[in-house]
């Protein structure tokens, strides 16, 4: 195996190292949903799925979940960052800031990574119709299909591609691991949340993660194109 990575990794010399490390992200990653999605259609992450959502209630009430009320609602809260409505706000606020900062180009990437990572969602849902979990009663109301989850992935998408714009327009490193360091973290604990909520077993929040992430690169690899070609260019020297 280290072998592999060696000769993997000396193989990316010829191209650029994050273009490299982003393709192996897409090809891992997809690799990664489709061993979820079989385990999912095949019953074999049930056992795994039921004793994770059990975890976060109390051994002798399933309806009542750890942490008591406050933390019930402090999870609802952090919840509704994966939602529509919290979603649709922070994408449109993003879009019109790049808007204003004449960066047409970069808001169409936003737009488009976030309406088509609603797309990917709805479609997936649809065609594994995995119920939701039944194994506890759930914290708050949940319609659609179960897997993948829709606020992970969405979540993934957003703060991610976000992330990825805003990086190009500072030069600073630490500055950029911090933007990241937020978007990934807002990401972990809406897909958390879900789990909590009793409304996604893991492995949808794992799946959803997975094709944020996926999708979330390849805007970044866009955004970066973007930039070469002067359309998305660094406006800040912080």
């Amino acid at each position: 195996m280290r072998e592999l990575i060696r000769r993997a990794w000396q193989l990316g010399e010829g191209i650029d190292r994050l273009v490299f490390l982003s393709i192996l992200v897409v090809v891992g990653g997809g690799w990664l949903f489709l061993s979820l999605a079989d385990e999912v259609v095949e019953g074999e992450s049930d056992r795994f799925d039921q004793a994770v959502v059990r975890m976060f209630r109390t051994a002798d009430d399933p309806a009542d979940a750890i942490g008591g009320p406050e933390i019930e609602e402090l999870i609802r809260d952090l919840t509704a960052l994966g939602g529509v409505a919290v979603i649709t706000l922070v994408t449109v606020s993003a879009v019109a800031f790049l808007v204003m900062d004449q960066k047409g180009h970069a808001a169409v990437l936003v737009l488009v990574a976030t309406v088509g990572g609603q797309l990917i969602s709805s479609g997936l849902k649809a065609y594994y119709d995995r119920p939701r979990p039944e194994v506890v009663p759930h914290l708050m109301h949940a319609a659609s299909a179960s897997f993948p989850s829709g606020h992970s992935l969405l979540a993934a998408v957003t703060y991610l591609t976000i992330g990825a714009v805003m990086t190009q327009m500072v030069s600073r490193r630490r500055l950029k691991v911090f933007i990241i360091g937020v978007a990934l973290l807002i990401t972990m604990l809406v897909g958390v949340s879900r789990v909590y909520l009793g409304v996604h077993y893991p492995t949808d929040v794992l799946a959803g993660w997975t094709l944020g992430l996926i999708w979330a690169t390849l805007c970044s690899l866009a955004a970066q194109w973007l930039q070469r070609r002067g359309m998305v260019e660094p406006t800040i020297d912080v």
